[in-house]
């Protein structure tokens, strides 16, 4: 097999997390850098670069568009969005940009052991990655990633923040350092002025494309980590043709697998590292049993409730989904357990074929658990890395049925809200679920059908403590059983964060960097 490139990091995966690796190890010149894309570039794409054409690209060209396998308690209909272009779902999902919580990043160090990853230690690589409108020392403001408030140009968001008022749910300024449990606003976004999202390859890449000692190589899908008799991993063996020949593109340093939550334990897997027992049964020989990989599978599953709007909804709009309310559902809590995102538009895309009915114009409010407890897995379906893997979730498995219990108090909240007399030349009709589904088991049952996902798979090759075999990575994202081997992306996450997560895996991305360059000092 013929090795088409050497590099010093050979970095898989040109998504949220791994550009800003790529971007910041080659900031030294004396080393060389090989980020690997499955997809295509996004700087001549313009559907890609415009933020407000975001829901083009689901289930298009540029999706892996998962399907999940057969739900017993979920929505078996429902599909994984994940990017297949350069800046992965930073150039795919909306551009909703959040600082997760102190409380989540202090638990992933107390409670988790993924040491090092306090607030204490990685709130400043939040400040050290942005350029935030918002004024004060807490924000940075020479970073590489725009992030700006969505101005209030919607006048049905404007009321419905109104009315989240008078249910007693006050506005509040996002990203203030502060974790808000009870509070609605417009959301941050990570968008420049020109309407351009500032996507990790916009922020990290694009200004340094003529970065000699950096090579951004498209259209290479890596089926297999290479390693030599030691287990350390000496490179990857990549596709980038119709034919299935394979090259090999070697890493004289270390590789770094930033696939995203779904592809990184599949690469893993199908380079002999996850649960031995389901290796075995595909046919793969094993190199390391480590039964976290594939594992752990967390996620935002959101409801959708809909009302018929009595005017014409807006027509411009920086991303069609610009506000965000939070509420807790009990006392006591430290961080919120619901999560709201405001919709403008029509968005039936679960509920239209379960029967219930669709309008041109449509307010939609989508409900999500932030800490949802169950958990899912990701496996492969065969030996060939161009099978599909298999996603299941498992929605509104947990036990004590948390999950479905914030979902029924979220449809409620929402009604609350959209009842207020601020909506009132708004709110027509509900659409979904309806005036007649009041009880926990008719909500209940109308979440199951038609629920939908945030799109935030994590936790499937998480990190925690060196002696924590159910941890495939240790606090460095380290691999554990070799060598020369991290995964950095939202699978590493030990637990799910309260809020969207993109700009903490472009964080994880930072600190990545940071660790490599330290451990080479």
């Amino acid at each position: 097999m013929d090795t088409t490139h050497t590099f010093d990091y050979v970095i898989v995966g040109g998504g949220s997390a791994g550009a800003a690796v790529a971007a910041r190890l080659s900031e030294d010149p004396q080393v060389t850098v090989g980020l690997l894309e499955a997809g295509p570039s996004d700087t001549d794409q313009d559907v890609v670069l415009q933020l407000n054409r975001w829901m083009e690209l689901l289930e298009s060209g540029f999706d892996w568009d998962y399907p999940i396998e057969e739900q017993e308690n979920g929505n078996s209909f429902m599909r994984h969005a994940r990017a297949k272009v350069l800046g992965g779902c930073s150039s795919h999902n909306s551009c909703i940009a959040f600082w997760a919580p102190r409380e989540d990043l202090d638990e992933w160090e107390q409670r988790f052991g993924a040491t090092g990853w306090g607030s204490e230690h990685t709130y400043p690589l939040y400040k050290r990655l942005e350029t935030n409108d918002q004024p004060g020392e807490h924000h940075g403001h020479d970073g590489p990633v725009h992030l700006m408030n969505v101005p209030p140009n919607d006048p049905a968001g404007v009321a419905l923040l109104d009315a989240a008022e008078q249910a007693g749910i006050p506005r509040v300024q996002f990203n203030d350092g502060t974790t808000v449990v009870n509070g609605a606003n417009f959301f941050q976004v990570n968008r420049r002025a020109d309407g351009t999202r500032s996507s990790s390859s916009v922020s990290y890449l694009h200004p340094i494309l003529g970065r000699e000692n950096l090579t951004i190589l498209t259209g290479q899908h890596v089926k297999e980590i290479e390693f030599d008799a030691d287990n350390a991993a000496t490179g990857v063996i990549s596709i980038d043709n119709a034919f299935g020949r394979p090259s090999r593109i070697g890493a004289n340093r270390e590789v770094v697998v930033s696939a995203g939550a779904i592809n990184s334990p599949q690469l893993l897997m199908l380079s002999g590292i996850g649960p031995a027992d389901h290796l075995r049964e595909v046919g793969i020989d094993v190199r390391v049993d480590s039964p976290g990989v594939g594992s752990n599978l967390a996620d935002h599953p959101e409801g959708v409730v809909q009302w018929e709007s009595k005017k014409k909804m807006v027509r411009d709009s920086t991303q069609w989904w610009e506000i965000g309310i939070f509420a807790p559902t009990e006392e006591g809590l430290d961080r919120p357990d619901l999560m709201m995102h405001y919709g403008s538009v029509p968005f039936d895309m679960h509920t239209y074929r379960q029967g219930y009915p669709t309008a041109e114009e449509m307010i939609c409010l989508t409900p999500n658990v932030t800490h949802a407890r169950s958990r899912g897995t990701v496996r492969l379906r065969s030996i060939d890395y161009r099978d599909k893997p298999k996603v299941d979730p498992r929605y509104f498995t947990d036990p004590e049925g948390h999950d479905m219990r914030v979902m029924t108090a979220g449809i409620r909240k929402a009604r609350e809200i959209m009842a207020q007399p601020a909506m009132a030349e708004w709110a027509g009709r509900e659409l979904a679920p309806g005036p007649d589904a009041q009880t926990d088991e008719e909500l209940a049952e109308y979440i199951r059908t038609t629920h939908n996902t945030v799109y935030h798979p994590v936790g499937t090759v998480r990190m925690g403590p060196a002696d924590d075999a159910g941890s495939p990575l240790d606090p460095q994202l380290r691999v554990k059983g070799v060598t020369r081997l991290r995964v950095v992306d939202a699978s590493a996450m030990p637990e799910i964060v309260t809020v969207n997560p993109n700009i903490t895996v472009m964080m994880m991305g930072e600190k990545c960097a940071d660790l490599i360059r330290a451990e080479g000092a």
